[in-house]
């Protein structure tokens, strides 16, 4: 095994210093995260002061975000219906998608205590497709054991968790990328991707050398037992 390299931190600071970024990059980073969070009017506002064209069209953004709330808040008939509206095909060739919004529309039902629409709504729309699919068979079991229990906090938390907000946001967020996919946009914003990358890039590097990390969820860096501002000076300037 070759020896390992030790990247001292001002040689560190140096390469960094040597990338370039441009305005222009960073503008279209910024448009993108407004853009595919939903940020309708700072996208707009931005869009018009740093004159960076968007990549959508920003009535979709709004209708996005419509039918983002309607999700989070249980209404998942007009988020099934304003979803038609703006793009019909979505469902049509997503089954899956489908599957979960109605697999939602079940639980929102068991939630409010309509256990006789609950049992006939999963015997009419989600009982075929679960024959279909042994996955959907799955999922469906799982959400009809929610009837099993007087309450969530009996259920064990694969089950209860069904009924948690964080439920909803998962099936609004599955959404949300299936309309951005429609519309030839990314389904996550590219800042995210960045920092996957940078994370999996320092992994690989960590390997073979000892150099200084940005601890992402501190905003510092990390040069063995010495920590320095990520915002400080000497790594920040030009």
């Amino acid at each position: 095994m070759p020896p390992r390299t030790t990247i001292r931190k001002e040689e560190w600071e140096r390469r960094l210093r040597e990338v370039q970024v441009t305005k222009d990059d960073l503008n279209r980073l910024i448009m993108d995260y407004l853009v595919i969070e939903g940020y309708k009017s700072a996208a707009e506002e931005f869009s018009d002061e740093a004159n960076v064209p968007p990549p959508v069209d920003f009535e979709s953004i709004e209708s996005r975000m419509v039918i983002r709330e309607a999700l989070q808040r249980g209404d998942i008939e007009e988020a099934i219906s304003r979803m038609n509206d703006l793009n019909p095909e979505i469902l049509d060739t997503n089954p899956a998608l489908y599957f979960h919004l109605q697999q939602q529309k079940l639980i929102e039902h068991i939630r409010h205590g309509r256990i006789t629409e609950a049992l006939k709504f999963a015997q009419d729309e989600l009982a075929p497709r679960g024959e279909e699919s042994p996955e959907f068979l799955v999922e469906l079991e799982r959400t009809m054991a929610l009837l099993a229990f007087d309450s969530s906090s009996s259920a064990p938390p694969s089950i209860s968790e069904l009924l948690s907000p964080a439920q909803r946001m998962k099936t609004a967020g599955e959404v949300n990328a299936a309309i951005l996919e429609s519309l030839s946009q990314g389904k996550e914003v590219k800042l995210v991707q960045l920092l996957k990358l940078l994370c999996w890039s320092e992994g690989m590097l960590a390997e073979r050398a000892d150099f200084p990390k940005i601890d992402l969820q501190e905003g510092l860096m990390t040069t063995g037992r010495k920590e320095v501002t990520a915002t400080d000076d000497s790594i920040m300037r030009e």
